[in-house]
């Protein structure tokens, strides 16, 4: 199982719900890590200078939670049956494990 598997695209809390798509990128654009559905996106597409640690988005059914630490962006993105708050806990808890490694 890859890291992105085990920490990112796991069982959310014994449902067999999983997120639609996510990855890890570094600061300066490199991919860390993502699933293999994860969307290509444009420079032009990324939010320049928001204050907070977590920014959320939501369309339709679905939405994204992305999660910013010291060297990197944590996304993810879901689709109904999975809930904002199951994908906001799965993002945040591996942003602040990242977080708290110095990463």
């Amino acid at each position: 199982m890859s890291w992105i598997d085990e920490h990112l695209m796991c069982d959310i809390d014994g449902t067999g719900q999983h997120l639609s798509a996510a990855a890890i990128v570094g600061h300066d654009g490199s991919i860390w890590a993502q699933s293999s559905n994860f969307p290509k996106c444009q420079a032009k597409e990324i939010t320049d200078g928001e204050p907070g640690a977590v920014i959320r988005g939501k369309k339709g059914s679905g939405g994204v939670t992305i999660k910013k630490t010291a060297q990197a962006l944590v996304f993810g993105i879901y689709e109904e049956p999975v809930t904002p708050g199951q994908c906001n806990l799965v993002v945040e808890r591996l942003g602040d494990y990242l977080a708290e490694q110095g990463l």
